[in-house]
């Protein structure tokens, strides 16, 4: 059965402190909704209202267009080891663009100041609704390990690479929508 929650609970922190996986949903009117798989750690917890997870570059930016154009951002775990259980986080989204004061503030302290090379943005979600229910449907997988790929063309690429990449591949959702990524923001961002 299903519940809610105005904030996430202990139990809840420490189940998304586990998962190697998790899954982001957005949209915008009138475009296609996009739902994303995300991991190598990636993911904070900023408080019973909040988390936030360091984006690496991929093949689109739909996320952060459908931010802009939307707001709406909806993350989902399922545990694939141990007891069934789905989470999913509702609430509003933000985007804090790399080379920002505040994408520098976040990295800092909720990332120990790391960035892997291909970070572009880190997204944050302002909480508002916590629903659990049973995962019974969810298969059982074990965990292997993180995928090396990324880092690897990432490395390739190089930071000119990737930067050139982003501009090419980054800069508008596959609907056109602008992402933001290569728009001037004010200091204060």
């Amino acid at each position: 059965m299903a519940q809610q929650f105005a904030q996430i609970e202990p139990a809840q922190r420490d189940f998304i402190l586990r998962q190697h996986v998790f899954f982001v949903a957005t949209a915008a009117a009138g475009g296609h909704v996009n739902l994303s798989p995300k991991g190598l750690d990636s993911l904070r917890v900023l408080g019973p209202n909040a988390v936030a997870y360091l984006d690496l570059t991929g093949s689109g930016n739909e996320t952060a267009a459908h931010l802009r154009a939307d707001g709406r951002l909806t993350l989902m775990l399922c545990a694939f080891e141990g007891p069934p259980r789905i989470l999913r986080l509702y609430g509003r989204g933000r985007v804090l663009r790399r080379g920002t004061q505040g994408y520098g503030r976040l990295l800092a302290e909720a990332f120990g100041g790391e960035e892997p090379l291909g970070a572009r943005q880190i997204v944050v979600l302002e909480v508002d609704l916590v629903q659990t229910s049973c995962g019974f449907g969810v298969p059982l997988y074990d965990y292997r390990g993180e995928r090396p790929a990324l880092a690897r063309w990432a490395e390739s690429k190089g930071p000119e690479g990737l930067e050139a990449y982003r501009r090419e591949h980054n800069a508008r959702s596959i609907d056109g929508l602008p992402t933001g990524l290569l728009e001037e923001e004010p200091a204060t961002a």
